[in-house]
């Protein structure tokens, strides 16, 4: 399988940014539901969040988001991981350093037949790529059954930072 992902993470729409709770709460199903599939693309995921509103906190909203998450059957996960591309690294990382990531994620991409994903939440931008690349290879050592659960669990991980975004940062 060759890679087909850019490097990018699933883009928020601009016009989502910076939803409050309140919003998260009363918004539509269907509006909601499309916002939630920005954070990760499991119907399933977000048809739970969406029908387990209101929420009376972030901290709750994050709590149900694992709880989905952990809930997700193979075939969910399945779903989910198409819906991912690489992750973004910092503008300023020099050419080899892409070509060093694609040879590494088409290898991933034709042991495990899906994108590589990880959280890079926490990584300062300047440590990025070596995480990336250290993680990567790390991964491939890795069989098809343990390599779903770490990949399932980075996809939890990039759902709260996602979820956090849409409500304005970890401040609310």
């Amino acid at each position: 399988m060759t890679p087909t992902h850019l490097p990018g993470r699933v883009a928020i729409p601009h016009q989502q940014r910076g939803t409050t709770l309140e919003r998260f709460n009363t918004a539509s199903a269907e509006e909601l539901q499309h916002t939630l599939l920005t954070c990760l693309r499991s119907l399933r995921w977000a048809h739970r969040i969406t029908a387990h509103r209101p929420y009376p906190t972030p901290e709750a909203l994050l709590a149900a988001s694992d709880e989905a998450a952990y809930d997700l059957t193979p075939g969910d996960l399945t779903e989910a991981l198409a819906g991912e591309t690489l992750p973004v690294l910092p503008e300023d990382v020099y050419a080899v350093a892409y070509t060093a990531l694609d040879a590494a994620n088409a290898a991933y991409e034709a042991k495990f037949g899906h994108v590589f994903v990880i959280c890079l939440d926490e990584v300062p931008p300047n440590e990025s790529l070596d995480h990336v690349l250290t993680a990567i290879r790390s991964r491939l050592t890795n069989d098809p059954e343990e390599e779903r659960v770490v990949a399932w669990e980075e996809l939890r991980r990039l759902a709260r930072g996602r979820l956090l975004g849409l409500l304005g940062g970890p401040g609310l």
